[in-house]
C-alpha cells in the first residue's frame, strides 16, 4: 500500500492533460457532499476539466463548481432500459473525451468497470468502507490503476480482501478546512449542546446512550441532545424518550444542512456506534472544534483516545455516562480534546494535499495504462 506522506504536498505535473470523469452515487453526493465540493473546487483551481456523472435525483447545486459538467444517469430508471442508458452514457462521455474515470464509491464499481472497458480507459476506484462479509467488488485487473481509500483501516481491510491489488492501494486522506477557533464551550452562558448523527434503524443503538443521558439529566446536568437521523425505528425511539422522560432534553431531527453550520452550533459530538465507513460528519465536527466522544471500532482512524476524542464502550451505559460527565465537568479538558483534533486535521487532512494527491493519482493511472 502506498500512503500519502503527511508533511509533503505531492508534486503535480504542470500540464493539464488530465480530464477526469467522476462517477458518483446518490449516497456519495449526499453523505460526502463536502468532500465532493472541495475536490471539484480544487480541480477547477487547477484548470482541470471535470465531468460529474450522478443519478437524476441528486441535489448537486451545493457541490458543483462553475467549470464542472454534469451528466445524469440513468435517464430512465427501468431495468429493461439498462443497456440503452449505458449506451447513451458512453456517447456523452465520448463527447467529453475523458482520460481517466474516477469512481467515487463502491456501489458504482461495476458500472465504472464496464465504462472503462468500453472506452478503453484507466480508472481510479475510491472505497470508503470496510468490506462486508461475503461482499466482492467488481474490479478490473486491466483497467483499475489505483484504489484510493480515506483511512488506513480501510486500506488494510482491502489489502486482505484483494491481496493481488495491494500495490495499487493508496491512502489519500479526505481534506477539510479547519476553523481557527474552537467551538466547544466557547459560549459559557449558553446551554450545552450535544449533537449526534446515526441511522435510526435499531433501538439498541441508542438505549445505552439515552439511559446515560437520563442519569445525567436527573443528576442536575443541563444540556440539550440533538439526534440527527432517519430510519425505521424512529417511532420506537420517540416512545423510548417519552418513557425515560427525555422528550424535553433529546430532540430527533432529520439530517440538517449545511452540516458545518449545524455542527458549529454545538459543543460536543457523539459517535454512538462503530462505523463501518469513513464518517465525514465526524471529520467536520472535529474541524469546527467540537469535543468528540466516540466508540472505537470499524473505521476509527480519526478517534485517538485522549488526543482527538474521549472513548467509551457503546455496550456499557456507565462508560458512556462517565465520558460525557468528564466533558461536562472538565471544560478545559474538553476544549483541549477539540483543539487536539483540529491540530491533527491540520497536519493530516488538508484540502490542498487531498487535491494534489488525487490529481497525481490521475496522472499515474494514465501513465500506468500507457497513455
Amino acid at each position: 500500500m502506498k500512503e500519502q506522506p503527511e508533511d509533503i504536498v505531492p508534486q503535480v505535473p504542470p500540464d493539464k492533460s488530465v480530464r477526469p470523469a467522476l462517477i458518483a452515487s446518490e449516497h456519495t453526493v449526499s453523505e460526502y457532499s463536502t468532500f465532493l465540493e472541495h475536490l471539484l473546487v480544487g480541480l477547477a483551481d487547477e484548470a482541470i476539466p471535470v465531468l460529474l456523472v450522478c443519478p437524476p435525483g441528486c441535489d448537486v447545486d451545493s457541490v458543483l463548481s462553475g467549470s464542472a459538467e454534469i451528466i445524469r444517469h440513468p435517464i430512465i430508471n427501468l431495468p429493461l432500459l439498462g443497456h440503452q442508458n449505458r449506451k447513451w452514457l458512453v456517447e456523452q462521455l465520448l463527447k467529453f473525451k475523458p482520460t481517466v474515470l474516477h469512481c467515487l464509491c463502491e456501489s458504482k464499481a461495476s458500472l465504472t468497470r464496464l465504462l472503462a472497458d468500453q472506452l478503453g480507459l484507466p480508472y481510479v476506484l475510491m472505497i470508503n468502507s470496510l468490506c462486508g462479509a461475503g461482499t466482492r467488488l467488481s474490479i478490473s485487473w486491466q483497467h483499475c490503476a489505483r484504489i484510493i481509500v480515506p483511512a488506513k483501516s480501510i486500506a488494510d481491510d482491502i489489502a486482505r480482501a484483494y491481496p493481488r491489488l495491494a500495490e495499487r492501494i493508496e491512502q489519500i486522506n479526505i481534506g477539510t478546512f479547519v476553523e481557527e477557533k474552537t467551538r466547544c464551550f466557547s459560549e459559557p452562558s449558553h446551554l450545552t449542546s450535544v449533537l449526534t448523527a446515526h441511522p435510526l434503524d435499531n433501538v439498541a443503538d441508542f438505549e445505552n446512550l439515552f439511559s446515560a443521558v437520563r442519569h445525567l439529566a436527573v443528576g442536575g446536568y443541563e444540556f440539550a441532545l440533538v439526534v440527527m437521523g432517519e430510519g425505521r425505528a424512529e417511532r420506537q425511539l420517540r416512545k423510548l424518550l417519552a418513557a425515560l422522560d427525555l422528550s424535553q432534553t433529546v430532540t430527533i431531527v432529520p439530517r440538517l444542512r449545511p452540516w458545518r453550520s449545524v455542527l458549529a452550533a454545538g459543543d460536543i459530538f457523539i459517535q454512538p456506534r462503530p462505523n463501518a465507513a469513513f464518517n465525514p460528519l465526524l471529520l467536520e465536527a472535529m474541524s469546527v472544534g467540537l469535543a468528540v466522544a466516540a466508540s472505537k471500532g470499524g473505521v476509527d482512524d480519526l478517534i485517538i483516545e485522549d488526543q482527538t476524542a474521549t472513548v467509551f464502550d457503546p455496550s456499557d451505559e456507565l462508560s458512556i455516562r462517565g465520558r460525557l460527565q468528564q466533558l461536562f465537568d472538565r471544560a478545559e479538558f474538553a476544549r483541549k480534546l477539540a483543539k487536539g483534533a483540529q491540530n491533527y486535521l491540520r497536519a493530516n487532512h488538508s484540502v490542498s494535499n487531498m487535491v494534489s494527491a488525487t490529481v497525481q493519482a490521475y496522472h499515474q493511472a494514465q501513465q500506468w495504462f500507457g497513455q
